[in-house]
């Protein structure tokens, strides 16, 4: 927005201080006026006189071309490699595409990129050595043909692979579709391709770097963490809703380049606006130096010529969807409708032709202009950087898509289009070979592959590349976990605390204790975790600078440098992002860290779903904690707080592997058994459990059940003296399980029904372990059956199964067809409500007397319980028959 325009009293004296301004400048260089303005902007605020604010820089360059460093490369030999790379990558996704129609892929992105990624493998990016951690590169996710065709040209991937882009279940394997950990883990680091989780996910990994540093887990370095962004990706709100964060922790090892083509998906970014200033506002709003490479070399002394500042004060004025219209217009157009609004800009490109206005390069498109910003965000201290590079989607695609709107679509080329790429680019591909667009590669000992190996050898070796390098831990052992087995006595305990005691012993443990990283996002004293703020400090990078207004209670707020807890503030999303870092340090940095994130339940899954799947492809390990779970359990929330779906949500991530104790013994089996697996084992799987705000007492573990917990379920309290009674199963997870106790009571006192109770500590494994044999039973029919191992159990007592929980009635329902008696679920279907526990399971249909009941009626069905009697049955548990339909009341 243009500043109000002040009135001028005096413009002689006016006049006298732009002279001296521009003397300066002159003789002094832009940074020394820099330095000058500054000073007197530091004057006037102490004057209380008001001073202009500006959150833009005009629409040119940030460095000078008299600031520029040399550029330290062979560009010649350089822009060789960079044209077979793109030639491959486009290659790619053609042949891809003729092989199998519709099969996806993207040429555009990277060929707007090229550049961005070129300039950095053969000057910035370090490698892991078995010293440094190197540099984290978050990749954008459409570009991955590019690194793909990168990795082809230094022999780490054959033709084979390229030719099977997109087609991994070929013969002898292929690529995927974009950078995956799960499925290339010795490639790709870090997932990127849902767009804004890359974005939000380096500043929590920038920010977890220092915090190994900080803590003595890592040493320090200078690593920097590489995050490579689109336009239009930024109006995703995970890409912009950490950036203060960022700023705020004056993260100088994050640098984000931001890919402005001006184009996303299907149309400008901003049309009516402009992106690369609107992006420059909000970053450096939020703390961070920001870079604009817009402008290519070529218009260097078009800038150097105009004395007048008008170039730069019209460029400031056009809009996004017209500089995209000059992109693909000729350059006479470019003449007539930019330069000849001003006989005086006319003027500057007198001596250009056309062609030459046409091919004016953009500063993306420059490795002048782009290593000087790189060279720039290195060196830059207490500030993380943003490059804003100016680009066109399509690059070098000519007709076939260059700065069109179609162009992200874009995934074929004609014959003669194949042609015009090779010549602009120089690829050594005959016209009798054109058709076929074969790959090309340099041969060993050519100048452009040692060049090629010999930038990637100075800086530490190849990239993309995922190094396991941690050593196994030993689990904690069993002592550890003592009170915990031996139960609670009298005293009552809600799972919550139980767990937030577990997370104690382990932080104090003499090996893993200073490997946990607790993770919390605001929630620390609902989960108790208060306790823990003194002993072990929330981590703040610069330390503790005021004095809290608790410093006088023991558990006062209490922030360190080198504080372990992560109090992430209300992001779960933030806090999400710490966890999945913290869970693969193991790889980025060879440190065996144990990340503890704990939640609401109903925040986790539902709200940073997106940000749990991308954790699991990218190989994470650690524990997402569900506090106050259950739809009924957090009495008096409701609606919007009350979690009856997490679990079965959790069930479609197939690394993730949760469970749902009832007690604190279940609890300490599994984080036992998960630090075994995860840390011990190095499975790349991650846990989740739910845990509960209702206090009772906590038994002790009785003996043999680990084996039940582990995979699922263990009978809890078998039927007292069933004799010749009618007998049913109960099963129960978490709370639930006392209701079922309680309705073991009812039926054998009211009804002479004889129920065993079962603990179902994980629907979800006994789910997974069923399917697993089935599919292995019908792939395999000259071998003997195998059983489930559900079945396995209650095979020998086939009675009819009741079962419930706090969750949806599908995470039990789907164990029916393995019980030899029908399975009929309890859940709680619907909205949750306001209301007291009793109330909220009367409502849902989960409580001892509807599981009383429906054990009655299944047996009723079966001719074991008298039909006639079941209208009595439901006036002597209470019950009112109709009662509103949760599901839709």
């Amino acid at each position: 927005m243009p500043h109000e325009e002040l009135f001028d009293p005096d413009p002689l004296e006016t006049a006298e201080w732009l002279a001296s301004a521009e003397s300066v400048t002159r003789l002094s260089g832009a940074r020394r006026m820099e330095f000058l303005l500054d000073q007197l902007h530091r004057w006037s605020l102490r004057r209380g006189v008001r001073f202009p604010y500006a959150a833009n820089t005009p629409y040119v360059n940030t460095i000078p071309a008299a600031e520029q460093p040399p550029y330290p490369g062979d560009r010649r030999i350089e822009r060789r490699i960079k044209s077979f790379v793109r030639w491959n990558a486009m290659a790619m996704v053609v042949r891809a595409n003729r092989a199998a129609e519709g099969i996806g892929g993207h040429i555009s992105t990277f060929a707007s990129a090229a550049t961005l990624y070129e300039v950095g493998f053969n000057h910035f990016f370090r490698a892991k050595t078995p010293t440094s951690s190197g540099d984290q590169l978050f990749i954008q996710g459409h570009a991955a043909p590019g690194i793909y065709a990168r990795a082809f040209l230094e022999g780490r991937l054959d033709e084979h692979h390229l030719m099977n882009f997109r087609r991994e279940l070929s013969s002898g394997g292929g690529l995927p579709s974009y950078p995956h950990p799960w499925l290339m883990p010795d490639f790709w680091e870090f997932p990127t391709v849902s767009m804004g989780l890359g974005a939000i996910n380096s500043i929590y990994q920038a920010r977890f770097n220092v915090y190994l540093e900080d803590r003595g887990l890592l040493s320090p370095g200078d690593s920097k963490v590489w995050a490579f962004l689109g336009d239009g990706e930024m109006d995703e709100p995970e890409s912009l809703g950490a950036i203060t964060l960022a700023g705020r922790e004056r993260l100088d090892n994050l640098i984000w380049v931001i890919n402005c083509n001006l184009q996303r998906l299907d149309g400008p970014v901003r049309g009516n606006g402009n992106i690369i200033q609107e992006l420059e506002a909000a970053l450096r709003g939020a703390g961070w130096n920001v870079i604009k490479v817009i402008w290519g070399s070529d218009l260097d002394p078009l800038f150097a010529a105009d004395s007048e500042g008008l170039l730069i004060e019209h460029m400031g004025q056009i809009v996004d969807g017209q500089w995209q219209r000059f992109t693909v217009e000729s350059g006479a157009y470019v003449r007539e409708h930019f330069f000849g609004r001003d006989p005086r800009l006319l003027r500057l490109v007198d001596h250009l032709t056309d062609d030459q206005i046409r091919n004016f390069r953009l500063g993306g498109h420059d490795p002048v202009k782009v290593y000087a910003a790189y060279a720039a965000a290195v060196a830059r201290r207490g500030q993380p950087t943003a490059i804003l590079a100016r680009t066109i989607k399509g690059y070098g695609l000519g007709e076939a898509g260059e700065g069109k709107n179609i162009t992200h679509q874009q995934k074929k080329l004609s014959e003669e289009e194949l042609r015009r790429f090779r010549d602009r680019f120089e690829i050594p591909v005959s016209d009798r070979q054109i058709r076929e667009a074969p790959f090309c590669r340099f041969e060993k000992g050519s100048e452009e592959y040692e060049y090629l190996m010999e930038r990637r050898r100075a800086l530490g070796g190849f990239l993309p590349k995922r190094v396991v390098r941690a050593q196994p831990l030993e689990p904690p052992e069993n002592a550890v976990f003592e009170e915990f087995f031996k139960g609670s006595g009298s005293r009552t305990e809600a799972t919550t605390m139980v767990f937030m005691r577990i997370l104690s012993r382990l932080l104090s443990h003499p090996q893993l204790g200073r490997l946990i990283v607790p993770i919390v996002p605001d929630e620390a004293r609902t989960f108790g975790m208060d306790a823990l703020f003194r002993t072990y400090g929330i981590y703040a990078r610069f330390g503790q600078l005021y004095e809290p207004v608790d410093a006088h209670l023991l558990m006062r707020y209490e922030e360190r440098k080198n504080g372990q807890i992560l109090e992430e503030g209300i992001t779960e999303a933030g806090a999400m992002a710490s966890f999945t870092a913290a869970g693969t340090a193991y790889a980025t940095h060879g440190v065996n860290t144990i990340p503890f994130f704990i939640f609401y339940s109903m925040f986790g899954f539902q709200r940073v779903g997106d940000l749990i799947w991308s954790a699991a492809d990218q190989r994470t390990r650690g524990f997402l904690i569900g506090a106050t779970a259950g739809r009924t359990t957090l009495a008096g929330e409701g609606l919007q707080h009350q979690d009856g779906h997490s679990q079965l949500v959790a069930s479609t991530v197939p690394n993730c592997i949760s469970y749902d104790p009832a007690f604190g013994y279940e609890l300490a089996v599994i984080i036992q058994d998960g630090i075994r697996r995860m840390y011990r084992q190095g499975q790349s799987c991650f846990y989740y459990l739910t845990v509960y705000n209702q206090l009772y007492a906590q038994p002790p573990m009785p003996d043999g059940v680990s084996e039940g917990i582990i995979r699922g379920m263990y009978k809890y309290r078998p039927a007292p003296d069933p004799a010749d009674c009618p007998r049913v199963h109960l099963f129960g997870s978490g709370p639930l399980l006392l209701e079922a106790l309680r309705a073991q009571e009812l039926l054998r006192e009211q009804f002479s029904v004889a129920a065993d109770v079962w603990s179902v500590t994980s629907y979800n494994e006994l789910y997974r372990d069923a399917m697993a044999v089935q599919r292995w039973n019908r792939l395999h029919p000259d071998q003997p059956p195998r059983k489930p191992y559900i079945t396995q159990l209650l095979e020998p007592e086939p009675w009819p199964v009741v079962a419930t929980s706090d969750w949806v009635n599908a995470l039990a329902h789907r164990l029916c067809p393995w019980t030899p008696n029908r399975l009929v679920a309890l859940g709680t279907e619907g909205f949750g409500r306001s209301d007291t526990r009793e109330a909220l399971r009367r409502h849902f249909g989960i409580d001892a007397a509807h599981l009383a009941y429906t054990a009655l009626y299944e047996l009723a069905r079966l001719g074991q319980f008298p039909v006639e009697r079941l209208p009595t049955a439901l006036q002597q548990l209470g019950l009112v028959p109709e009662a509103p339909n949760p599901a839709t009341a």
